[in-house]
């Protein structure tokens, strides 16, 4: 049986158990809108380790964000029996977890949770009682539908494939000081950022002077600065880039918080990216974005708002899904900085910044 037994009741009590990335998070976001949309009198948890908190807090379809706390309370070993054993107090009438490792349905499982629902991946049929065949086809597109058939195939409505954050008041706040400290906000320019870094590998990365020129041609056209994005790990990244783009750029890898950043790029009139987490949260954002894509898989992970544009360019390898790149790196050194630059300007000319 997979069909959801559990009847919207104020006493009702679901868990949604997070997905492990900020952009897979994000590309839940429909799933939790959905959630709410089926059990509107219901309170609803999310589960989420700490990096993907942000994702959830503000959002008016949660009532509460509990932290997984892997590398403290929780961390694995009698940190999991520790972490079943929270959740089993909050007495939960339904699982659902977007997350597919087997350890997800061991904690609600261990939770006694009365009803689990997930996909039927990683050995994890005998802990799931509301168990999700896998469908292949689900497989083939984007993975925000991978996401909402969990829902769909366990009887649940679906509200829209939509993608949804909301930024903290006090974190725009701190933008506005931010942009106007630094000077870059007035009337007739843009506001302009760049994420070069992607986890998992450089391949998913275009290349750093790249990125300088970029930057460079955008700056000088436009008598602004732009704003580099990424997390504490890409900081020499954005200071590489910075370097070669002479003075074209403000490097704010891993010198803001995860929810400043979202706020930030909420600000943007134009983000430029690799395909990474950042790129979902522009688009959930709806900010106007050109998404340099090579590696990766171009339908299960394409930014989800309109006003995206991807650049790439096929090559027999792609998408390998690969760490880093075997041999030439061919699907992002066919990539040039004039096809991302005229993509850029298509945008900002839409939005009247002609320079």
């Amino acid at each position: 049986m997979t069909e959801i037994r559990l009847k919207d009741s104020s006493r009702a009590h679901i868990l949604i158990r997070a997905a492990n990335w900020v952009g897979d998070a994000v590309m839940t976001t429909p799933v939790v809108r959905a959630v709410r949309s089926n059990f509107p009198r219901a309170r609803i948890t999310v589960l989420a380790k700490p990096w993907v908190v942000p994702v959830y807090q503000n959002n008016p379809h949660v009532d509460h964000v509990m932290v997984y706390e892997n590398q403290g309370r929780h961390k694995m070993g009698l940190g999991t029996l520790r972490l079943a054993k929270d959740m089993r107090f909050q007495r939960f009438d339904l699982a659902i977890l977007m997350q597919n490792a087997f350890e997800a349905a061991l904690l609600a499982f261990l939770a006694r949770i009365p009803e689990r629902l997930g996909y039927n991946t990683d050995a994890r049929a005998m802990l799931l009682n509301r168990c999700i065949k896998m469908d292949p086809a689900l497989k083939k597109g984007h993975l925000i539908d991978y996401y909402l058939g969990i829902l769909s195939s366990a009887g649940l409505d679906i509200a829209g494939r939509e993608l949804e954050l909301y930024p903290d008041p006090r974190d725009r706040e701190w933008v506005h000081r931010f942009l106007d400290e630094q000077a870059l906000s007035g009337p007739g320019r843009p506001v302009l950022g760049i994420n070069p870094g992607a986890t998992g590998g450089t391949a998913k990365r275009w290349f750093p002077e790249r990125y300088a020129q970029l930057a460079s041609g955008l700056a000088a056209r436009h008598q602004t600065r732009v704003i580099i994005f990424g997390g504490p790990a890409d900081r020499e990244l954005g200071d590489e880039i910075c370097a070669m783009a002479q003075g074209a750029c403000i490097n704010m890898a891993g010198r803001t918080s995860l929810s400043k950043a979202f706020a930030l790029i909420g600000a943007l009139n134009l983000f430029v990216t690799n395909d990474s987490g950042l790129m979902h949260v522009a688009a959930a954002l709806n900010v106007n974005q050109v998404a340099v894509i090579g590696s990766t898989d171009h339908i299960a992970t394409a930014p989800a708002n309109k006003n995206s544009v991807m650049v790439r360019q096929a090559v027999p390898c792609s998408p390998c899904l690969k760490k880093q790149c075997p041999t030439d790196h061919q699907c992002m050194d066919k990539i040039t900085v004039d096809m991302v630059m005229a993509a850029c300007n298509s945008f900002l000319e839409k939005e009247g910044f002609n320079g």
